[in-house]
């Protein structure tokens, strides 16, 4: 062997060694244990986008350690013409709870807060003599009701305190005056509330003496790398982030929040929101306990579907696969063992996301468009392999081909 044959043999090897597992292996296994190629989700993402019209779409499939597929589709802004890309700003709408979520259980293990405490119990004052100050934070107009001091941090994260999901929105639409109101006896059912994680902010920010930035960046943005993530409009997201899209390709104005609302005012990245579901799967930075304890059902859920008139409908529909919450998460079960989800909605932003602990495999969908959750059912069973989310409870109603 010549050294110029040698010197080449020796870059090919070195360059091989180099090279991520992933990039070799073109399939990627489904949690029933069948494969699926990179290039045919390619074929079925791409077919999906352009049937449904969904304007953007962000596809990550992932394990603990690496990011196993990666597929961008659509546009940013349809009017401007720019593509979509993983490392641009979205609005990441309810996709916030469940990382405040998982910042309160670090609290947890640091023995900061107990789940089962009453809320008022953290307060430095009377609930009723917090102002009101902006769209979702204050209390002097909550309705006088004992049972608010039965309100726990458990409750609040699996959605059973009994709080709406805001207290503007009413049965006849929206009133931006309407008071604050428990709903039901505390811990006793489950029913989405925005308002329930608001209250445990203020207890967190009471508790810690800081804001929820600040708390973001030190326990989970900071630790995890998530550079391009913030509960506030940063100056930094300007030139290079997503805008929403209505059903009829209308390009939505870009609301650009000035105050932290663990319910929902986060902005983030695909590609940095992807680090956060690989550290759950990890559970980095959590106790053992505290982990185990955030994934496992605290309240049954049993509404025929999550919102609108069915929400108080109810049902057995659901129980073959133990629909249920944990704590900032919703859980249900597959013959392959569980999963764990959560979605983000807003109009012209439709998210979801899901992994199995047993399979230790995750995806990570995120759209800017009002017709991303009509592709959700399709892409979830020939992706992954599941048939089982309850989509019908979730309102993902598939397109019409």
């Amino acid at each position: 062997m010549n050294q110029t044959l040698r010197l080449l043999t020796y870059c090919l090897l070195s360059y091989s060694l180099i090279i991520p597992k992933a990039a070799f292996s073109q399939d990627i296994a489904k949690i029933d244990g069948a494969t699926i190629s990179k290039q045919r989700i390619t074929e079925k993402l791409q077919f999906l986008q352009k049937e449904a019209n969904v304007h953007g779409l962000s596809v990550m499939v992932l394990s603990p350690e690496e990011v196993l597929y990666e597929g961008v589709f659509g546009m940013s802004n349809m009017n401007e013409g720019t593509p979509l890309s993983n490392t641009q700003t979205f609005y990441a709408a309810s996709l916030s709870k469940p990382l405040f979520a998982y910042l309160v259980m670090r609290l947890v293990d640091e023995g900061k807060l107990d789940l089962d405490k009453p809320i008022v119990d953290y307060l430095d004052k009377p609930i009723g003599e917090y102002p009101f100050k902006h769209d979702y934070e204050g209390y002097d107009d909550i309705h006088p009701d004992e049972r608010h001091n039965k309100i726990t941090a458990r409750m609040c994260l699996s959605h059973s305190s009994g709080l709406p999901n805001w207290r503007y929105v009413v049965k006849t639409g929206i009133n931006f005056g309407n008071p604050l109101e428990i709903e039901f006896e505390p811990g006793s059912r489950y029913s989405y509330s925005g308002e329930g994680i608001q209250l445990l902010q203020l207890a967190v920010e009471q508790i810690t003496g800081r804001g929820l930035e600040e708390l973001a960046k030190e326990y989970v943005f900071e630790p995890l790398g998530m550079e391009g993530t913030s509960f506030l409009w940063q100056e930094k997201f300007e030139g290079n982030y997503v805008v929403g899209h209505h059903k009829k390709k209308k390009v939505l104005n870009r609301r650009k929040r000035d105050q932290e609302y663990a319910a929902g005012s986060m902005e983030t990245t695909p590609e940095d929101y992807a680090k956060f579901i690989q550290a759950i799967l990890r559970g980095e930075n959590l106790s053992r306990e505290a982990f185990e304890e955030m994934i496992s059902p605290q309240i049954v859920i049993t509404s025929k579907q999550q919102f609108g008139k069915n929400a108080t409908v109810e049902t057995d529909e659901n129980k073959d696969i133990g629909l249920s919450y944990g704590l900032g998460w919703g859980i249900y079960n597959t013959p392959h063992g569980k999963a764990v989800f959560k979605e983000g909605h807003l109009e012209g932003w439709e998210h979801f996301t899901v992994f199995y602990p047993d399979q230790n495999i995750g995806i990570l969908i995120m759209t800017n468009s009002s017709n991303g959750e009509s592709i959700f059912k399709e892409l979830l069973e020939a992706v992954m392999g599941d048939s089982w989310m309850p989509w019908y409870w979730e309102n993902y109603i598939p397109y019409k081909g």
